[in-house]
């Protein structure tokens, strides 16, 4: 069977963000909780006229560009995303209609001509789930080459406890066979449970109400039966619609923070159980990294304590942290566990196996479908930089999306992995964003229509100045 996966990638981060530490300030938060409690320092803000369709597409160019991909040979362009710009319409639509005209000069015009295209939407799995389709599609065929694009923008309610865990980017993946940055094979371990810990509905209200609390706004009063007779006799484009509710679709999800990391911990865990079956892998010792979605820097660190020392029993280790911290009082003492997760032991598996994947989420945010994989460049140019042998080294994945998924699997390192990572330049990239105030971040993320921020000259990003009552999204370089 011929080795599937991951032959090149790319990704987009927008180039403005805020500064962690004034954002603290500025909510009353001590600044250490989210430095050094979460691992936070900045996050990435996209501008006024970015959205995920245009975060993808930029990804999807530089990794077109960069690796010399002819967009007629792709079969798919699989696209993972919770912040989806339409209802019906794919994101990835969107995203070909830009690229196509881009490219017409350079591959013809409808040079996705023959490309099947779609969204795969699970809340933070999405781009995972969208993976494993275009691999096992991949394995399926003869010289079969697809690509998996994961775009999210994360944006939750000002003075919100998810408010400083915001970010926004994309990642692009090129799937073919004999790939030259990391395969899959194997099985992948899978749990679900359908839950309410994060989501994003649209929420329901009745025309007439809206219509009597704006008369009380000009301190007016207007009774049920005269918002209903005036609704009767409204000429106007938006009152006299036939429907009687409005839906309001909102970027902000309904979440319970608590609820929501004891659901990533429950169905990573059990996910792992099902890959274990599956694998028969000892995990503490074949992975040499693991990769998480990442929700803050150090979610994957904090969640995965107790399945460390499982691990550590599992391989008869388990003296080595009695010798340094002392037995648990019972079998649920929570206080041994903390004492775990700030030992040295501990420590030191982070900063071998997870750290590297943590560093640029650091300095992005939660880039919800992208984090996982954003994680994996993160590990890949620490590894470049130190220069660590990482071939055929085995890294383990750890995904998670809200509602709730969690999907656990492996991939090798190839040998021809630096080729395509010593010029992603991503540190260096992120050093050179630049930084707005408080006062501009709450602006973008009251949409308020201001003009562009961004120090890139060139970039792709929608026209619409003003509110399109059509909703049909156009984009420019």
């Amino acid at each position: 069977m011929n080795k599937v996966g991951i032959d090149s990638l790319s990704y987009y981060v927008p180039s403005l963000y805020v500064d962690i530490e004034e954002l603290a300030i500025k909510r009353n938060i001590v600044p250490e909780k989210l430095v050094k409690g979460l691992g936070l320092k900045k996050m990435a803000t996209p501008d006024f006229d970015e959205d995920s369709a245009s975060i993808a597409a930029n990804s999807l160019f530089r990794l077109i560009k960069d690796n010399k991909i002819d967009p007629t040979k792709i079969g798919r362009v699989y696209l993972g995303t919770e912040s989806g710009v339409d209802a019906s319409k794919p994101t990835s639509s969107y995203v070909v209609e830009i690229l196509e005209d881009v490219f017409a000069e350079e591959f013809g015009k409808r040079c996705f001509k023959n490309c099947d295209i779609v969204d795969l939407t699970f809340a933070c799995a999405g781009a995972v789930d969208a993976l494993q389709n275009c691999c096992d599609w991949v394995r399926n065929g003869e010289n079969r080459m697809a690509i998996v694009i994961a775009s999210d923008i994360a944006k939750y309610e000002l003075n919100s406890t998810g408010e400083y865990t915001q970010g926004a980017g994309s990642v692009s993946m090129m799937i073919c066979e004999n790939p030259s940055i990391i395969s899959f094979n194997g099985a992948w371990g899978v749990s679900t449970k359908g839950i309410g810990d994060f989501f994003k509905p649209r929420r329901l209200f009745k025309k007439s109400n809206i219509l009597i609390e704006a008369a009380k706004l000009l301190g007016q009063n207007v009774s049920s039966d005269e918002a209903e007779n005036i609704l009767e006799n409204a000429d106007s484009k938006f009152w006299s619609d036939s429907n009687e509710i409005i839906e309001v679709y909102k970027e902000e999800p309904i979440f319970e923070g608590q609820f929501s990391n004891e659901s990533y911990k429950d169905r990573v865990y059990e996910a792992i159980e099902d890959f274990n079956i599956q694998n028969q892998k000892n995990i503490l010792n074949d992975w040499d990294n693991i990769v998480f979605h990442l929700p803050y820097a150090y979610h994957g660190r904090r969640m995965i304590v107790n399945k460390w020392i499982d691990w550590m029993k599992e391989n008869n280790r388990s003296e080595e942290i009695f010798s340094e911290i002392g037995e648990p009082a019972s079998k649920d003492d929570q206080d041994w566990v903390k004492k775990v997760s700030k030992s040295k032991l501990y420590n030191s598996f982070i900063d071998k196996k997870i750290a590297p994947g943590e560093t640029a989420s650091s300095e992005i945010g939660n880039m919800y479908t992208a984090s996982i994989f954003m994680s994996l460049i993160s590990s890949l140019v620490k590894a470049y930089d130190d220069e660590f042998q990482y071939e055929n080294k085995k890294i383990g994945f750890v995904s998670y999306g809200s509602g709730s998924k969690a999907k656990i699997f492996q991939g090798i390192i190839q040998e021809n992995w630096k080729d395509k990572i010593q010029t992603s330049k991503l540190f260096e990239s992120l050093n050179n964003r630049k930084e707005i105030s408080f006062e501009d971040y709450q602006n973008l993320h009251k949409s308020k229509n201001i003009p562009p921020l961004s120090n890139h000259s060139v970039r792709f990003s929608h026209t619409d100045k003003t509110v399109n009552s059509k909703g049909y999204r156009r984009y420019k370089i």
